[in-house]
């Protein structure tokens, strides 16, 4: 028994590299080594054959013990080069065994073309999941240093100075303008007794000084700027200040009512431009701030067939920092304008003064400085910004200055790409149907070989439909793009072509009228029809906005650069109800030119956009172009009411009728000229 014992537990090391490597020796080789016959004397022993009879007692270091072997793989800890020692049968004193060598894994033969693996069922309806935009981590966060040293630190400057004082400020001038107004009416009508017009008068004087201790601030920066030796509307208006309150003190001699209504309604207009100004710059910056993306829309100079245009790409922070506080062109008209005003006033002052004496020089004086800049003159400006950047801060879009502003006011035109129209997610494959013998899924390797080969707006989802099925990837030879609507090239050999059902039927492809679909991608392999996958174009709120904005304007033309052959003319007007005879298709070669055209160092950056979408670019430019026309409409509207007030005092002073200049006529000529002024201003919101 207990030899038996021990012979079961020794075998020949094929059976111990069978047990290792999972590999069955060969049949003949302990025949051909001792001679004998495997099938006389068997043993099984775990599932395989064992001599117990014919092996003889001394083996050269072929046979080992089991058990050793075991006590072996328990004591080994150290790293798998160490080797193990074995003692052979019936030599206890005999040198260790070479170190035992696994053997080499089997090696994979390497694909051949020629193999054809099993194939599934056709897919029926395949839909991809959504790409991820990938930005790299670098950009972002030196983007957002810069946000957080520049736009974030600044927009927290301006939450602690608040709106809470100016807007207080605001309804008090504009309640103190309209109690004087009243009481001036009230004086006008007779209604006010004489014994109590000296009050009604020193209660007008106190008014006007209210006036300009709420404005103080708006004073104080028309100081500054006259210090700096700048000209500006908070300069004229303390300017009028003084010639009002020396008015009023003569007033109180006289007993007449000082024109404290249109200098609280001027001071009124003014602290609300404080407020626009100052709302304004809150929402840009908080707008800058929360980006984590930043595009910049710029302006080029021959961009396509000799016109400029607009070029996209990465934006950075500077363009916005160091040109959004640079002055605009209509106001500083209106500054310039507002310094010839002051003198020209001085100058009726004095003919008023010559003519009728020093108390109607200073009278004609104060009331020619009022006229001079009508009410609404101080928000010919701001309010237009104001309206704009609410909208566009919903947009996440910002505009650089003014000189972006007039950059985009020419005539341009507009790429469109494959992600303008039709953005990440809108565009489908709805699914898959096969024709002819050819298997499936080589239909679909050669469709997407030539589909990513062009690189094309349709290119990821036939990537991820190849993905998807485990298919092989074969390269193209001789891609060639066709005028009317396809692509085609030689794959593994054979011809493929890829385009639109018109399409392959005039390239003499037989094409059954049941597989005609209105949005789908044909495959043919050798002039045979394979495939047919059904394409879903999805009509985007952001797009379809962008491009009715973009089609709206004559200045602008769209150009579309699309590397999607299925984004045709029909496709376009079907989905967006657009014209689009507006819109120019040129060639291949120009739309790649145009694609990946990088901007130059001269061009103007006119915008940056946080959000991705093509509203933003579109609002950007069609905003700007309002906003102009709003401003430089507005500023000539004030200024040819002002220049009209001017020549009426003049006249008033020729003829001796000073005593037209009243309060209520001059409060009155101010309110009419706010009318026009005010709609002026709403055309910042027709983007």
């Amino acid at each position: 028994m207990e030899q038996w014992k021990k012979d079961t537990s020794e075998l020949d090391i094929d059976d111990i590299v069978k047990e290792f490597s999972g590999s069955a020796p060969e049949e003949d080789s302990f025949e051909q080594e001792f001679g004998e016959s495997v099938e006389d004397d068997v043993l099984i022993w775990d599932g395989k054959p064992a001599h117990r009879e014919h092996i003889p007692p001394a083996m050269p270091q072929d046979t080992v013990r089991l058990g050793e072997i075991t006590k072996a793989v328990k004591e080994q800890t150290a790293v798998s080069d160490e080797t193990i020692a074995f003692t052979p049968v019936g030599q206890e004193e005999e040198p260790p065994a070479p170190a035992f060598v696994a053997p080499e894994e089997p090696k994979t033969e390497p694909y051949s073309e020629k193999w054809e693996p099993e194939y599934d069922d056709p897919m029926g309806e395949y839909i991809p999941p959504e790409p991820i935009v990938f930005h790299p981590k670098s950009r972002l966060r030196e983007l957002k240093k810069k946000l957080i040293a520049g736009p974030e630190k600044r927009y927290y400057q301006l939450v602690e100075r608040g709106f809470g004082k100016l807007q207080a400020a605001i309804l008090i001038c504009g309640l103190v303008a309209l109690l004087s107004a009243i009481t001036a009416g009230m004086h006008a009508m007779g209604v006010v007794p004489p014994e109590r017009m000296r009050l009604l008068v020193f209660g007008q004087l106190l008014g006007m000084l209210l006036s300009a201790l709420l404005g103080s601030y708006q004073l104080m920066e028309g100081f500054g700027d006259l210090i700096k030796r700048r000209f500006s509307l908070n300069t004229l208006l303390m300017f009028s200040l003084v010639a009002c309150v020396a008015d009023g003190i003569l007033c109180l001699s006289q007993v007449r009512v000082p024109c404290c209504a249109p200098f609280s309604l001027n001071m009124t207009m003014s602290l609300w431009c404080a407020y626009q100004n100052r709302n304004t710059e809150m929402g840009q910056m908080d707008t800058m701030r929360k980006a984590i993306r930043l595009d910049s829309v710029a302006v080029e100079e021959d961009v396509y067939n000799g016109n400029p245009g607009i070029l996209r790409g990465d934006g950075q922070v500077e363009d916005f920092m160091d040109n959004y506080r640079t002055p605009i062109g209509p106001e500083r008209t209106l500054n310039t304008y507002a310094l010839i005003a002051l003198f020209v006033s001085l100058a009726i002052g004095v003919t008023a003064g010559v003519l009728n004496g020093i108390i109607t020089g200073v009278r004609l004086f104060s009331a020619a400085l009022l006229v001079a800049v009508p009410a609404t003159a101080y928000i010919a400006v701001s309010r237009p910004i104001a309206i704009l950047e609410r909208r566009m801060h919903k947009l996440g879009t910002v505009l650089c200055g003014w000189q972006g502003v007039s950059a985009l006011n020419n005539r341009l035109v507009f790429p469109l790409t494959s992600e303008d129209l039709f953005p990440s997610g809108s565009v489908k494959m709805n699914g898959v149907k096969f024709y002819g013998s050819r298997n499936p899924d080589q239909v679909v390797a050669y469709s997407a070989a030539v589909m990513m080969a062009d690189g094309g707006g349709l290119a990821p989802l036939f990537s991820q439909l190849l993905e998807s099925r485990n298919g092989y990837h074969f390269e193209v030879e001789t891609l060639r793009h066709y005028s009317n609507g396809g692509i085609g090239g030689i794959v593994n050999g054979e011809t493929v072509l890829i385009g639109t059902w018109s399409f392959l039927k005039e390239l003499g492809v037989e094409m059954p009228e049941r597989a005609k679909l209105s949005n789908a991608v044909y495959a043919a392999v050798d002039g045979v029809l394979n495939g047919v996958f059904a394409i879903s174009y999805t009509r985007m709120k952001s797009s379809a906005l962008g491009l009715t904005t973009l089609c709206a304007y004559r200045k602008l033309t769209p150009v579309i650069i699309s590397g999607d052959f299925m984004q045709t003319e029909e496709l376009i007007a079907e989905k967006f109800g657009v014209n689009t005879r507006k819109m120019v298709f040129p060639e291949r070669k120009i739309r790649r030119d145009l694609a990946f055209r990088p901007i130059g160092e001269e061009a103007v950056v006119a915008a940056l956009t946080t959000q991705e979408g093509l509203a933003g670019a579109a609002y950007a430019v069609t905003g700007a172009r309002a906003l102009r026309s709003s401003c430089v409409t507005g500023v000539a509207v004030q200024m040819i009411g002002g220049i009209l007030g001017l020549l009426i005092m003049l006249a008033l002073s020729i003829v001796h009728a000073e005593y037209l200049v009243t309060p209520e006529n001059l409060l009155l000529y101010e309110l009419v000229w706010m009318i026009p002024g005010l709609l002026i201003t709403e055309w910042a919101r027709f983007v």
